[in-house]
């Protein structure tokens, strides 16, 4: 199923109506790698002549991220953008050179958790966590933008 179609049916399951610009924004954030922003969407939208505005933007990247499809991140920069995700529990490596966005599958932090919550008093219902570094390219001098992603993408 392509990126575009396991979006849409995230939105068809949770009983969201399926709309020429939800259609639209899941079709441009399929062909993205690596991170993006709205910004990023809209500019991506105007190159294709597609009248979608920036709070539709907004609104569908809200329920996305709702769903589980798309995940907003944190850059070193302070600034967040998003990117595209199974609806799985991973977390993020965000290169803080050239922007490169990997994904980490499982999660060994139980004993983190457990111990925040006997210190705290607080019930942790979830977690995120993003860790920043240069990716391997940036370290061996390759030219930003072009490094080759570990999921075999192209970022």
């Amino acid at each position: 199923m392509s990126g575009t179609a396991l979006l849409l049916d995230q939105l068809t399951r949770s009983g969201l109506r399926v709309t020429a610009p939800r259609r639209a924004v899941a079709g441009l954030i399929a062909t993205r790698s690596g991170h993006f922003t709205a910004a990023d969407l809209a500019a991506d939208a105007r190159g294709r002549q597609l009248a979608i505005g920036r709070a539709t933007i907004f609104r569908t990247l809200d329920a996305f991220v709702r769903l589980g499809g798309v995940e907003r991140i944190d850059l070193p920069t302070g600034d967040h953008a998003y990117v595209r995700c199974e609806p799985s529990h991973h977390h993020h490596v965000v290169c803080s050179a050239c922007g490169r966005t990997d994904k980490i599958e499982g999660c060994d932090i139980q004993a983190v958790v457990h111990e925040v919550a006997e210190r705290t008093g607080y019930r942790v219902d979830g977690h995120r966590l993003e860790l920043y570094g240069i990716c391997p390219d940036c370290r061996a001098g390759a030219p930003a933008g072009t490094s080759a992603r570990s999921d075999g993408v192209t970022a």
